[in-house]
Protein backbone atom coordinates (compact mmCIF):
# COMPACT_ATOMS: atom_id res chain seq x y z
CA UNK A 1 0.00 0.00 0.00
CA UNK A 2 1.38 3.39 -0.97
CA UNK A 3 2.34 5.77 1.79
CA UNK A 4 0.47 9.02 2.26
CA UNK A 5 2.75 11.98 1.66
CA UNK A 6 2.39 15.68 2.20
CA UNK A 7 2.44 17.51 -1.12
CA UNK A 8 1.84 21.01 -2.45
CA UNK A 9 -0.07 21.72 -5.66
CA UNK A 10 -0.17 25.01 -7.57
CA UNK A 11 -3.78 26.13 -8.04
CA UNK A 12 -2.79 27.98 -11.22
CA UNK A 13 -1.00 25.34 -13.27
CA UNK A 14 -1.29 22.11 -11.23
CA UNK A 15 2.44 21.71 -10.63
CA UNK A 16 3.16 19.36 -7.69
CA UNK A 17 6.09 19.59 -5.29
CA UNK A 18 7.01 18.11 -1.91
CA UNK A 19 8.21 21.42 -0.45
CA UNK A 20 6.33 24.66 -0.02
CA UNK A 21 7.65 27.79 -1.68
CA UNK A 22 6.35 31.30 -2.05
CA UNK A 23 6.48 31.08 -5.84
CA UNK A 24 5.55 28.20 -8.16
CA UNK A 25 8.60 27.03 -10.09
CA UNK A 26 6.50 26.09 -13.13
CA UNK A 27 4.27 29.13 -13.77
CA UNK A 28 6.00 31.62 -11.41
CA UNK A 29 2.71 32.49 -9.67
CA UNK A 30 3.05 33.83 -6.12
CA UNK A 31 1.32 32.24 -3.09
CA UNK A 32 -0.36 29.62 -5.27
CA UNK A 33 0.92 26.40 -3.63
CA UNK A 34 -1.78 24.65 -1.57
CA UNK A 35 -1.17 21.78 0.83
CA UNK A 36 -2.92 18.42 0.57
CA UNK A 37 -2.39 14.91 1.88
CA UNK A 38 -3.09 11.65 0.14
CA UNK A 39 -1.96 9.30 -2.56
CA UNK A 40 -2.88 10.75 -5.95
CA UNK A 41 -3.49 8.04 -8.51
CA UNK A 42 -4.15 9.01 -12.09
CA UNK A 43 -7.72 8.26 -13.26
CA UNK A 44 -6.75 5.84 -16.01
CA UNK A 45 -4.16 8.03 -17.70
CA UNK A 46 -1.33 5.49 -17.43
CA UNK A 47 0.01 3.26 -20.21
CA UNK A 48 -1.67 -0.15 -20.40
CA UNK A 49 1.35 -1.80 -22.01
CA UNK A 50 -0.24 -2.15 -25.46
CA UNK A 51 1.84 -0.26 -28.00
CA UNK A 52 -0.01 1.44 -30.84
CA UNK A 53 1.27 2.00 -34.35
CA UNK A 54 1.88 5.54 -35.54
CA UNK A 55 -0.20 6.59 -38.56
CA UNK A 56 1.22 8.63 -41.40
CA UNK A 57 -0.50 11.97 -41.82
CA UNK A 58 -1.52 11.39 -45.45
CA UNK A 59 -3.12 8.06 -44.51
CA UNK A 60 -5.51 9.48 -41.95
CA UNK A 61 -9.09 9.29 -43.20
CA UNK A 62 -10.78 12.69 -43.15
CA UNK A 63 -14.52 13.12 -42.80
CA UNK A 64 -16.59 16.28 -42.89
CA UNK A 65 -17.13 17.80 -39.46
CA UNK A 66 -20.85 17.60 -38.75
CA UNK A 67 -22.30 20.33 -36.58
CA UNK A 68 -25.56 20.06 -34.66
CA UNK A 69 -27.64 23.10 -33.75
CA UNK A 70 -27.87 23.80 -30.03
CA UNK A 71 -31.27 25.43 -30.43
CA UNK A 72 -29.82 28.90 -29.75
CA UNK A 73 -28.65 31.07 -32.65
CA UNK A 74 -26.30 33.07 -30.45
CA UNK A 75 -24.69 30.00 -28.88
CA UNK A 76 -24.23 28.45 -32.33
CA UNK A 77 -22.49 31.65 -33.45
CA UNK A 78 -20.09 31.56 -30.49
CA UNK A 79 -19.34 27.87 -31.05
CA UNK A 80 -18.51 28.50 -34.70
CA UNK A 81 -21.71 27.17 -36.28
CA UNK A 82 -23.02 24.57 -33.85
CA UNK A 83 -22.03 21.69 -31.59
CA UNK A 84 -19.37 19.18 -32.63
CA UNK A 85 -19.81 15.60 -31.47
CA UNK A 86 -17.10 14.49 -29.07
CA UNK A 87 -16.17 18.04 -28.06
CA UNK A 88 -15.83 19.32 -24.49
CA UNK A 89 -17.20 22.81 -23.78
CA UNK A 90 -16.35 24.64 -20.55
CA UNK A 91 -18.67 27.51 -19.52
CA UNK A 92 -17.73 29.90 -16.71
CA UNK A 93 -19.35 32.95 -15.20
CA UNK A 94 -20.52 34.64 -12.02
CA UNK A 95 -23.15 32.89 -9.86
CA UNK A 96 -26.69 33.43 -11.13
CA UNK A 97 -25.64 34.82 -14.52
CA UNK A 98 -27.44 32.06 -16.46
CA UNK A 99 -25.04 29.15 -17.05
CA UNK A 100 -27.42 26.41 -15.83
CA UNK A 101 -30.41 28.06 -17.52
CA UNK A 102 -28.73 28.19 -20.91
CA UNK A 103 -27.48 24.59 -20.77
CA UNK A 104 -30.88 23.30 -19.65
CA UNK A 105 -32.39 25.03 -22.68
CA UNK A 106 -29.76 23.41 -24.90
CA UNK A 107 -30.36 19.96 -23.42
CA UNK A 108 -34.11 20.39 -23.89
CA UNK A 109 -33.52 21.04 -27.59
CA UNK A 110 -31.05 18.16 -28.03
CA UNK A 111 -33.47 15.79 -26.24
CA UNK A 112 -35.83 16.11 -29.22
CA UNK A 113 -33.46 13.97 -31.32
CA UNK A 114 -31.73 11.73 -28.75
CA UNK A 115 -31.12 10.86 -25.12
CA UNK A 116 -29.26 13.45 -23.03
CA UNK A 117 -28.16 13.54 -19.39
CA UNK A 118 -28.01 16.53 -17.03
CA UNK A 119 -25.99 15.87 -13.86
CA UNK A 120 -25.72 18.20 -10.89
CA UNK A 121 -23.81 18.13 -7.64
CA UNK A 122 -25.22 21.43 -6.39
CA UNK A 123 -28.99 21.37 -6.96
CA UNK A 124 -31.71 18.85 -6.19
CA UNK A 125 -33.79 17.14 -8.86
CA UNK A 126 -36.81 19.19 -7.76
CA UNK A 127 -34.96 22.47 -8.33
CA UNK A 128 -33.95 21.40 -11.83
CA UNK A 129 -37.52 20.25 -12.57
CA UNK A 130 -38.93 23.61 -11.44
CA UNK A 131 -36.52 25.45 -13.73
CA UNK A 132 -37.40 23.14 -16.62
CA UNK A 133 -41.10 23.81 -16.00
CA UNK A 134 -40.50 27.56 -16.12
CA UNK A 135 -38.58 27.12 -19.38
CA UNK A 136 -41.33 24.86 -20.74
CA UNK A 137 -38.99 21.89 -21.16
CA UNK A 138 -40.47 18.44 -20.67
CA UNK A 139 -38.87 15.93 -23.05
CA UNK A 140 -38.90 12.30 -21.81
CA UNK A 141 -35.40 11.81 -23.26
CA UNK A 142 -33.91 14.38 -20.88
CA UNK A 143 -32.68 12.57 -17.77
CA UNK A 144 -31.42 14.12 -14.53
CA UNK A 145 -28.80 12.61 -12.23
CA UNK A 146 -27.94 14.11 -8.84
CA UNK A 147 -24.42 12.89 -8.16
CA UNK A 148 -20.87 14.10 -7.66
CA UNK A 149 -19.18 10.73 -8.23
CA UNK A 150 -17.37 10.84 -11.55
CA UNK A 151 -17.46 7.07 -12.06
CA UNK A 152 -21.23 7.02 -11.53
CA UNK A 153 -21.76 9.93 -13.92
CA UNK A 154 -19.78 8.28 -16.72
CA UNK A 155 -21.44 4.90 -16.11
CA UNK A 156 -24.99 6.28 -16.24
CA UNK A 157 -24.20 8.38 -19.33
CA UNK A 158 -22.70 5.38 -21.09
CA UNK A 159 -25.55 2.99 -20.19
CA UNK A 160 -28.27 5.47 -21.21
CA UNK A 161 -26.67 6.08 -24.60
CA UNK A 162 -26.63 9.85 -24.01
CA UNK A 163 -25.43 11.97 -26.92
CA UNK A 164 -24.84 15.00 -24.68
CA UNK A 165 -23.80 15.34 -21.04
CA UNK A 166 -23.82 18.32 -18.65
CA UNK A 167 -21.70 18.30 -15.47
CA UNK A 168 -22.83 21.05 -13.07
CA UNK A 169 -20.25 21.81 -11.84
CA UNK A 170 -16.79 20.38 -12.46
CA UNK A 171 -15.67 21.73 -9.05
CA UNK A 172 -18.17 19.42 -7.27
CA UNK A 173 -17.17 16.28 -9.16
CA UNK A 174 -14.83 13.80 -7.47
CA UNK A 175 -13.12 10.59 -8.54
CA UNK A 176 -12.09 7.68 -6.34
CA UNK A 177 -8.62 7.76 -7.85
CA UNK A 178 -7.69 10.96 -6.01
CA UNK A 179 -7.79 11.15 -2.20
CA UNK A 180 -8.60 14.86 -1.91
CA UNK A 181 -11.77 16.87 -1.42
CA UNK A 182 -13.92 17.93 -4.41
CA UNK A 183 -12.72 21.19 -5.90
CA UNK A 184 -9.05 20.52 -5.17
CA UNK A 185 -6.61 21.05 -8.00
CA UNK A 186 -5.87 17.36 -8.42
CA UNK A 187 -9.59 16.46 -8.39
CA UNK A 188 -10.52 19.03 -11.02
CA UNK A 189 -7.62 17.98 -13.21
CA UNK A 190 -8.30 14.24 -13.06
CA UNK A 191 -12.09 14.59 -13.43
CA UNK A 192 -11.69 16.80 -16.49
CA UNK A 193 -9.17 14.40 -18.03
CA UNK A 194 -11.55 11.46 -17.54
CA UNK A 195 -14.49 13.36 -19.06
CA UNK A 196 -12.37 14.41 -22.06
CA UNK A 197 -11.42 10.77 -22.69
CA UNK A 198 -15.07 9.73 -22.33
CA UNK A 199 -16.18 12.40 -24.84
CA UNK A 200 -13.59 11.37 -27.44
CA UNK A 201 -14.12 7.62 -27.06
CA UNK A 202 -17.94 7.65 -27.02
CA UNK A 203 -18.41 10.65 -29.35
CA UNK A 204 -20.48 12.46 -26.69
CA UNK A 205 -20.74 16.25 -26.42
CA UNK A 206 -19.80 17.20 -22.85
CA UNK A 207 -20.61 20.54 -21.19
CA UNK A 208 -18.73 21.50 -18.04
CA UNK A 209 -19.92 24.35 -15.81
CA UNK A 210 -17.04 26.00 -13.98
CA UNK A 211 -16.96 28.28 -10.96
CA UNK A 212 -15.06 31.55 -11.18
CA UNK A 213 -12.85 33.30 -8.65
CA UNK A 214 -13.39 36.83 -7.37
CA UNK A 215 -11.05 38.02 -10.11
CA UNK A 216 -13.38 36.53 -12.73
CA UNK A 217 -11.08 33.68 -13.82
CA UNK A 218 -12.12 30.04 -13.80
CA UNK A 219 -11.44 28.39 -10.46
CA UNK A 220 -8.95 25.53 -10.43
CA UNK A 221 -5.74 24.95 -12.37
CA UNK A 222 -5.06 26.88 -15.55
CA UNK A 223 -4.48 23.46 -17.12
CA UNK A 224 -8.28 23.03 -17.11
CA UNK A 225 -8.71 25.46 -20.00
CA UNK A 226 -5.98 23.74 -22.03
CA UNK A 227 -7.61 20.31 -21.72
CA UNK A 228 -11.03 21.21 -23.13
CA UNK A 229 -11.92 22.13 -26.72
CA UNK A 230 -13.90 25.31 -26.10
CA UNK A 231 -13.91 27.84 -23.25
CA UNK A 232 -16.85 30.25 -22.96
CA UNK A 233 -17.24 33.09 -20.47
CA UNK A 234 -20.52 34.71 -19.43
CA UNK A 235 -20.32 38.47 -18.95
CA UNK A 236 -22.91 40.98 -17.83
CA UNK A 237 -23.93 43.45 -15.18
CA UNK A 238 -26.26 42.41 -12.36
CA UNK A 239 -28.53 45.39 -12.99
CA UNK A 240 -28.81 44.66 -16.72
CA UNK A 241 -31.01 41.97 -18.30
CA UNK A 242 -28.45 41.43 -21.05
CA UNK A 243 -25.82 38.71 -20.99
CA UNK A 244 -22.76 38.35 -23.22
CA UNK A 245 -21.22 34.97 -23.97
CA UNK A 246 -17.65 35.21 -25.25
CA UNK A 247 -15.41 32.46 -26.64
CA UNK A 248 -11.84 32.75 -25.37
CA UNK A 249 -10.77 29.39 -26.83
CA UNK A 250 -12.36 27.40 -29.63
CA UNK A 251 -10.74 24.59 -31.59
CA UNK A 252 -13.67 24.53 -34.01
CA UNK A 253 -14.32 28.22 -34.62
CA UNK A 254 -13.25 31.83 -34.20
CA UNK A 255 -11.89 33.11 -30.90
CA UNK A 256 -13.43 36.19 -29.22
CA UNK A 257 -16.77 35.55 -30.91
CA UNK A 258 -19.59 37.18 -28.96
CA UNK A 259 -23.16 36.06 -28.36
CA UNK A 260 -25.80 38.35 -26.86
CA UNK A 261 -28.73 37.16 -24.76
CA UNK A 262 -31.58 38.81 -22.86
CA UNK A 263 -32.63 37.29 -19.53
CA UNK A 264 -36.36 36.58 -19.60
CA UNK A 265 -38.77 34.45 -17.52
CA UNK A 266 -38.74 32.09 -20.50
CA UNK A 267 -34.94 31.76 -20.28
CA UNK A 268 -32.06 33.31 -22.18
CA UNK A 269 -33.35 34.68 -25.47
CA UNK A 270 -31.13 35.82 -28.39
CA UNK A 271 -30.91 39.57 -29.04
CA UNK A 272 -32.01 40.33 -32.59
CA UNK A 273 -30.45 43.79 -32.88
CA UNK A 274 -27.33 43.75 -30.67
CA UNK A 275 -26.11 47.21 -31.71
CA UNK A 276 -29.20 48.75 -30.09
CA UNK A 277 -27.92 47.66 -26.66
CA UNK A 278 -24.77 49.73 -26.95
CA UNK A 279 -26.37 52.89 -28.38
CA UNK A 280 -28.05 55.35 -26.02
CA UNK A 281 -31.33 56.81 -27.19
CA UNK A 282 -30.76 60.57 -26.91
CA UNK A 283 -33.61 62.86 -27.80
CA UNK A 284 -31.13 65.25 -29.36
CA UNK A 285 -27.35 65.29 -29.96
CA UNK A 286 -25.32 65.67 -26.77
CA UNK A 287 -21.74 66.77 -26.27
CA UNK A 288 -19.13 64.13 -25.55
CA UNK A 289 -20.83 61.31 -27.44
CA UNK A 290 -19.71 59.53 -30.61
CA UNK A 291 -20.49 56.20 -32.25
CA UNK A 292 -17.81 53.74 -33.35
CA UNK A 293 -17.96 50.44 -35.23
CA UNK A 294 -16.08 47.62 -33.51
CA UNK A 295 -15.66 43.94 -34.33
CA UNK A 296 -16.48 41.21 -31.82
CA UNK A 297 -15.22 38.06 -33.47
CA UNK A 298 -16.87 38.08 -36.89
CA UNK A 299 -19.72 40.36 -35.83
CA UNK A 300 -19.65 44.15 -36.36
CA UNK A 301 -21.22 46.17 -33.54
CA UNK A 302 -21.94 49.87 -33.21
CA UNK A 303 -21.19 51.18 -29.72
CA UNK A 304 -21.40 54.62 -28.16
CA UNK A 305 -18.22 56.15 -26.77
CA UNK A 306 -18.94 58.75 -24.09
CA UNK A 307 -16.54 61.34 -22.66
CA UNK A 308 -16.88 63.88 -19.89
CA UNK A 309 -14.21 66.58 -19.64
CA UNK A 310 -14.46 68.85 -16.60
CA UNK A 311 -12.20 71.35 -14.84
CA UNK A 312 -10.10 69.55 -12.22
CA UNK A 313 -9.62 70.77 -8.67
CA UNK A 314 -6.89 68.23 -7.92
CA UNK A 315 -3.15 68.37 -8.35
CA UNK A 316 -3.29 65.26 -10.54
CA UNK A 317 -6.34 65.32 -12.83
CA UNK A 318 -8.35 62.11 -12.97
CA UNK A 319 -8.34 59.77 -15.95
CA UNK A 320 -11.14 57.23 -15.49
CA UNK A 321 -11.95 54.64 -18.17
CA UNK A 322 -14.79 52.10 -18.14
CA UNK A 323 -14.60 49.68 -21.06
CA UNK A 324 -11.44 51.28 -22.49
CA UNK A 325 -7.71 51.07 -21.81
CA UNK A 326 -6.61 53.99 -19.60
CA UNK A 327 -3.07 53.79 -20.97
CA UNK A 328 -4.43 54.15 -24.48
CA UNK A 329 -6.37 57.23 -23.41
CA UNK A 330 -3.21 58.83 -21.99
CA UNK A 331 -1.45 58.26 -25.30
CA UNK A 332 -4.32 59.77 -27.31
CA UNK A 333 -4.39 62.86 -25.07
CA UNK A 334 -0.67 63.36 -25.74
CA UNK A 335 -1.28 63.05 -29.49
CA UNK A 336 -4.10 65.63 -29.27
CA UNK A 337 -1.84 68.00 -27.37
CA UNK A 338 0.94 67.70 -29.96
CA UNK A 339 -1.07 67.77 -33.21
CA UNK A 340 -4.26 69.67 -32.26
CA UNK A 341 -2.74 72.01 -29.66
CA UNK A 342 -5.51 71.04 -27.23
CA UNK A 343 -4.31 71.47 -23.64
CA UNK A 344 -6.19 69.32 -21.11
CA UNK A 345 -3.58 68.98 -18.37
CA UNK A 346 -5.94 70.63 -15.87
CA UNK A 347 -9.05 68.64 -16.87
CA UNK A 348 -10.63 65.53 -15.34
CA UNK A 349 -11.54 63.09 -18.12
CA UNK A 350 -14.04 60.25 -17.75
CA UNK A 351 -14.56 57.70 -20.56
CA UNK A 352 -17.32 55.11 -20.84
CA UNK A 353 -18.54 52.48 -23.30
CA UNK A 354 -22.34 52.23 -23.17
CA UNK A 355 -23.81 48.83 -22.36
CA UNK A 356 -20.94 47.41 -20.31
CA UNK A 357 -18.90 46.24 -23.32
CA UNK A 358 -15.10 46.26 -23.16
CA UNK A 359 -13.44 47.49 -26.35
CA UNK A 360 -9.83 46.36 -26.68
CA UNK A 361 -9.16 47.02 -30.36
CA UNK A 362 -7.43 50.17 -31.55
CA UNK A 363 -10.28 51.05 -33.91
CA UNK A 364 -11.76 53.11 -31.06
CA UNK A 365 -8.90 55.68 -31.13
CA UNK A 366 -10.50 58.13 -33.56
CA UNK A 367 -13.90 57.94 -31.84
CA UNK A 368 -12.25 58.65 -28.46
CA UNK A 369 -10.59 61.78 -29.85
CA UNK A 370 -13.90 63.05 -31.27
CA UNK A 371 -15.73 62.34 -28.00
CA UNK A 372 -13.10 64.08 -25.87
CA UNK A 373 -12.97 67.07 -28.21
CA UNK A 374 -16.78 67.27 -28.27
CA UNK A 375 -17.04 67.33 -24.48
CA UNK A 376 -14.10 69.73 -24.06
CA UNK A 377 -15.64 72.26 -26.45
CA UNK A 378 -19.23 71.46 -25.44
CA UNK A 379 -20.24 70.95 -29.07
CA UNK A 380 -22.25 67.81 -29.91
CA UNK A 381 -21.68 65.86 -33.09
CA UNK A 382 -24.46 65.55 -35.63
CA UNK A 383 -26.60 62.44 -35.38
CA UNK A 384 -25.94 59.66 -37.86
CA UNK A 385 -22.13 59.85 -37.74
CA UNK A 386 -20.04 56.70 -37.22
CA UNK A 387 -16.27 56.91 -36.58
CA UNK A 388 -13.47 54.36 -36.51
CA UNK A 389 -9.72 54.36 -37.07
CA UNK A 390 -6.41 53.74 -35.32
CA UNK A 391 -4.24 56.69 -34.30
CA UNK A 392 -0.43 56.47 -34.34
CA UNK A 393 2.02 58.42 -32.22
CA UNK A 394 3.07 60.51 -35.19
CA UNK A 395 -0.54 61.58 -35.71
CA UNK A 396 -1.39 59.39 -38.70
CA UNK A 397 -4.78 57.63 -38.96
CA UNK A 398 -4.05 53.99 -39.70
CA UNK A 399 -6.44 51.54 -41.38
CA UNK A 400 -8.13 48.74 -39.48
CA UNK A 401 -9.33 45.33 -40.68
CA UNK A 402 -12.91 44.53 -41.72
CA UNK A 403 -13.67 48.12 -42.67
CA UNK A 404 -16.24 47.08 -45.28
CA UNK A 405 -18.24 45.04 -42.75
CA UNK A 406 -18.30 47.95 -40.31
CA UNK A 407 -19.57 50.34 -42.95
CA UNK A 408 -22.24 47.86 -43.99
CA UNK A 409 -23.49 47.55 -40.39
CA UNK A 410 -23.62 51.34 -39.98
CA UNK A 411 -25.55 51.73 -43.22
CA UNK A 412 -28.00 49.01 -42.16
CA UNK A 413 -28.79 50.91 -38.95
CA UNK A 414 -29.50 54.16 -40.78
CA UNK A 415 -26.24 56.10 -40.31
CA UNK A 416 -25.52 58.70 -42.98
CA UNK A 417 -21.83 59.67 -42.50
CA UNK A 418 -18.66 57.69 -41.75
CA UNK A 419 -15.32 59.19 -40.69
CA UNK A 420 -12.57 56.68 -41.47
CA UNK A 421 -8.95 56.34 -42.49
CA UNK A 422 -8.20 57.09 -46.11
CA UNK A 423 -6.85 53.57 -46.52
CA UNK A 424 -10.19 52.12 -45.34
CA UNK A 425 -12.12 53.73 -48.17
CA UNK A 426 -14.66 51.40 -49.80
CA UNK A 427 -13.60 49.31 -52.75
CA UNK A 428 -14.39 50.31 -56.31
CA UNK A 429 -18.04 49.91 -57.11
CA UNK A 430 -19.31 50.87 -53.65
CA UNK A 431 -22.87 52.13 -54.08
CA UNK A 432 -23.91 52.49 -50.46
CA UNK A 433 -25.75 55.45 -49.03
CA UNK A 434 -23.02 56.49 -46.60
CA UNK A 435 -21.13 59.71 -47.05
CA UNK A 436 -17.48 58.78 -46.57
CA UNK A 437 -15.10 61.33 -45.00
CA UNK A 438 -11.47 60.22 -45.22
CA UNK A 439 -9.02 61.45 -42.59
CA UNK A 440 -5.30 61.00 -43.10
CA UNK A 441 -3.98 62.51 -39.87
CA UNK A 442 -5.00 63.94 -36.51
CA UNK A 443 -4.25 67.43 -37.80
CA UNK A 444 -7.27 67.06 -40.13
CA UNK A 445 -9.63 66.19 -37.27
CA UNK A 446 -10.28 69.83 -36.34
CA UNK A 447 -11.71 70.70 -39.76
CA UNK A 448 -13.86 67.57 -39.86
CA UNK A 449 -15.03 68.20 -36.29
CA UNK A 450 -16.12 71.76 -37.16
CA UNK A 451 -18.04 70.43 -40.16
CA UNK A 452 -19.86 67.68 -38.24
CA UNK A 453 -20.80 69.53 -35.06
CA UNK A 454 -24.08 71.25 -34.38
Amino acid sequence: MAKTRLQYVCDQCGHTTTQWAGQCLACEAWNSLKEFKGETKSAGAGWTGERQTAIQLDQIELTDMVRVSSGSEELDRVLGGGLVSGSVVLIGGDPGIGKSTLLLQVMGHLAETGAVLYTSGEESARQIALRAQRLQIGSPQLSVLISSALEEIISVASDSGATALVVDSIQTAATEGVATAPGAVSQVRECTAALVRFAKQKDVTVFLIGHVTKEGALAGPRLLEHMVDTVLYFEGQESSPYRMLRAVKNRFGAVNELGLFAMDPRGLLPVRNPSAIFLSQHGKPVAGSSVMACMEGTRPLLVEVQALVEQSHLGNPRRVCIGLDSQRLAMLLAVMQRHLQVQMLDQDIYMNIVGGLTVAETASDLAVIFSVLSSFRDRPLNSGVVIFGEVGLSGEIRPIPNGQERLREAEKLGFSTAVISGQNRPRDGYSGGLRIIQVGGVSEVKAVFDELTV
